[in-house]
Parts: C-alpha cells; sequence; structure tokens
C-alpha cells in the first residue's frame, strides 16, 4: 500500500500529465483565483451557467465536476441539479462544497438534496461539516466558528452514511471514509486573509480525485498540496495580496521532492 507522501506527489504529477478538466459550478466571488489556481497546477477550468452546455461538457470531455453552493439561486441549483445526474451517468467523480450550510434554510435543503446523489468527496470546513451531518452548527458565511477537530465525528458520521469522502478544512484538515482518518497540519493562516482559498481548494480537491486512484488519495492530495504551496507562498510574501499571486506560483512550482520533505500528516485510524 502507498504512503501517503507517495500518494500526494504522484496525484500532483498526474494532474500535469493529464490536465484533467474540471466543471467548476462555482460561486461569483471566487471564480477567477479559482480557475487560475487549477491552471497553476496543471488542471483546465470551465465555468458554464446553461444547464444544456453543463450536460453536453459532462457527456463529452468534463474529467470532474464541482458543485459550490456560495452565490446559490433557484436558477443555479437547477443547473446544479442537471451537471450533477449527468455526472452520474458519465461516472465521473464530482465535489460538493456545500458552503454556509446551516447558516441560511435554501442551501442547506438543497445541500440535503445533493448528498442523495452521492458526491464523491464533500469539502467544507468544521461548522458546514457538522451542520451537514445533522448538529447544531451555524457558520459566519464561508467561515467556520469552530476548529476543524471539533468536526471530525461528524465527519466519519456523514461519510459513512452517504459513502462520500469528507475532507474537513481547517488549522488541520481531516480526510476520512469513515473508517480510516488522516490528518494534515500544513498551511498558513494567511490562507484565510484572501477570499476563495477554500473554495478554491474545492475545484482543486475535484482536480485530483479525477487523476487519483481513488476519492480518498484525491482528497488527501489536494490538502497536502495546497497546505504545502500555502507555506511556501507565506514564506515569499508579506501580506495578503502578494500571497495570493505568490500561491498560484508555488503551486505552479510545486515538486515531489518539496511534497515529500515538507508534508506533515498523522494517520489517525
Amino acid at each position: 500500500m502507498k504512503n501517503t507522501e507517495t500518494i500526494v506527489s504522484e496525484t500532483l504529477t498526474r494532474l500535469r500529465e493529464k490536465s484533467p478538466l474540471v466543471l467548476a459550478l462555482t460561486n461569483s466571488v471566487v471564480q477567477p483565483l479559482t480557475a487560475n489556481l487549477l491552471l497553476a497546477v496543471g488542471a483546465a477550468p470551465v465555468m458554464l451557467t446553461d444547464a444544456s452546455e453543463c450536460e453536453e461538457l459532462i457527456h463529452s470531455c468534463a474529467s470532474a465536476l464541482l458543485v459550490n453552493l456560495g452565490t446559490l439561486s433557484k436558477e443555479q441549483a437547477a443547473v446544479m441539479r442537471s451537471a450533477v445526474n449527468a455526472a452520474n451517468t458519465q461516472k465521473i467523480p464530482w465535489v460538493l462544497d456545500p458552503v454556509a450550510v446551516g447558516l441560511l434554510g435554501f442551501r442547506s435543503r438543497f445541500a440535503q438534496e445533493l448528498l442523495a446523489l452521492q458526491p464523491s468527496v464533500i469539502r467544507g470546513n468544521a461548522a458546514e461539516i457538522l451542520a451537514l451531518a445533522g448538529y447544531d452548527a451555524k457558520p459566519r458565511g464561508p467561515e467556520s466558528t469552530c476548529e476543524s477537530d471539533a468536526a471530525v465525528n461528524a465527519a466519519e458520521e456523514l461519510s459513512s452514511k452517504t459513502g462520500a469522502i469528507v475532507l474537513v478544512t481547517g488549522e488541520t484538515d481531516y480526510v476520512t471514509n469513515g473508517r480510516l482518518l488522516t490528518a494534515f497540519s500544513n498551511g498558513h493562516e494567511m490562507m484565510t486573509r484572501v477570499t476563495g482559498v477554500g473554495c478554491a481548494m474545492g475545484a482543486l480537491t475535484a482536480a485530483c480525485t479525477a487523476v487519483a486512484e481513488s476519492p480518498f488519495a484525491g482528497a488527501a492530495a489536494s490538502a497536502g498540496i495546497l497546505g504545502i504551496a500555502g507555506e511556501i507562498a507565506f514564506e515569499n510574501s508579506g501580506a495578503p495580496g502578494t500571497f495570493a499571486a505568490k500561491l498560484l506560483d508555488a503551486l505552479y512550482e510545486l515538486t515531489e521532492d518539496e511534497i515529500r520533505s515538507r508534508l506533515k500528516i498523522a494517520e489517525l485510524g
């Protein structure tokens, strides 16, 4: 069985070799950063708003789908529903990013509907994962009101219930399939000072899952790759504006050797 360092480093290489096309149905605030982040790691981003075009792309050439609920509308929900059904038909992985679930009713109900459609990976902060799993937790917009370790049990329950891999993000990122649990301690606090890094991580997770050996490996790779890039970016910047640019540079220049030397993980189960 491959160790986690090998899984993360090999997935980065596969991203650059295969250049998976990711259909990112994401919120309007984070689209530029999301697209640039995917390009930096070697993936190909596409962002559409028409349901028929989404279905056509998925049936023809898409490698993975991201569904991000950040600026959800009834019209966008209909597009997302069609895209998810097409992804399931084509058997391509899709990632659910339940932004602010638990805070607002419409998105919370829609997120539960999407859970029944079997996402490959669910990526969220602690408050979102807790709320999605049925616990009383209210996020503050896209931000979490609690630490990621507070959602570990909920993540394991949610994974066991839905069959999805759950990636809880925060100071420590956790990846679980309901039985196995891996913690990633890379990253930097500055990542929370740039709008869209977390949402862009959902797109990175979709790209990684498209080329990885399993959804668990894809989620683990995205946590490791982005966390290490965040550390390198901070080392070369001093404030949010330069950090955002340096994050893209770090992703573009990241090597397998840097992953092996810098990855901070703990296998917890």
